[in-house]
């Protein structure tokens, strides 16, 4: 608007310093009435008060448009420390998220490592629940074994003491003996006979 008005003022500047020039010279050569210079001056007049009114026109737009610039940068400069100030407390919900997210992270792996801890102390005591049933089943293997042995031995012994005491009973009645020479006696017609009191070592 400011490029608008001042070809405006420039013309009627022009046309005031025109008619300024020329009238003396249309005065010398028409002749002008009083009435005509009357009437000049007061459109001169008034071509200086429109000069007037439009360099204050002028003057009060820039005046407004300053004063709406300054207004304008004075809003936008306290709309961008407003938008400062926003993303600032935006910047910082976002640390305090962040903060929050490290916090719960930290807090996640300890207690994964309390688990972890847990899961250790659960297979160390089942390592030690398997190594103590292991000590178990060789005590009660051995046991077993021991019994088993124990209880062959003892009937082989009792077989033979049993067997000692019978034969020293029938030795003492003789009946051993000559049961024994019978058969050697009858091994002499008997072949079979004879080769099992061989093996018996009774020939």
């Amino acid at each position: 608007m400011k490029t608008k008005l001042r070809p405006k003022v420039i013309a009627i500047v022009a046309c005031v310093l025109i008619s300024w020039f020329l009238v003396p010279s249309l005065q010398a050569q028409t002749g002008f009435t009083e009435k005509d210079r009357q009437t000049l001056t007061a459109l001169q007049v008034r071509a200086e008060e429109t000069a007037k009114a439009l360099e204050t026109l002028r003057h009060d737009t820039n005046k407004r448009f300053e004063e709406l610039r300054q207004d304008t940068n004075k809003r936008f400069e306290e709309l961008r420390q407003d938008m400062n100030a926003r993303f600032q407390a935006v910047d910082k919900r976002f640390e305090a998220v962040d903060k929050r997210f490290e916090e719960l992270r930290e807090d996640m792996n300890k207690r994964f490592e309390m688990v972890d801890k847990r899961f250790e102390a659960v297979d160390k005591r089942f390592e030690q629940l398997i190594h103590f049933l292991y000590i178990l089943a060789g005590i009660f293997t051995t046991l077993v074994v021991a019994v088993i042995a124990f209880a062959y031995w003892d009937r082989r012994t009792i077989i033979r003491e049993a067997r000692k005491q019978t034969l020293d009973q029938l030795e003492r009645q003789g009946i051993v003996r000559r049961i024994i020479l019978a058969l050697q006696e009858y091994s002499q017609k008997d072949n079979d006979l004879r080769q099992i009191l061989k093996s018996f070592d009774l020939l």
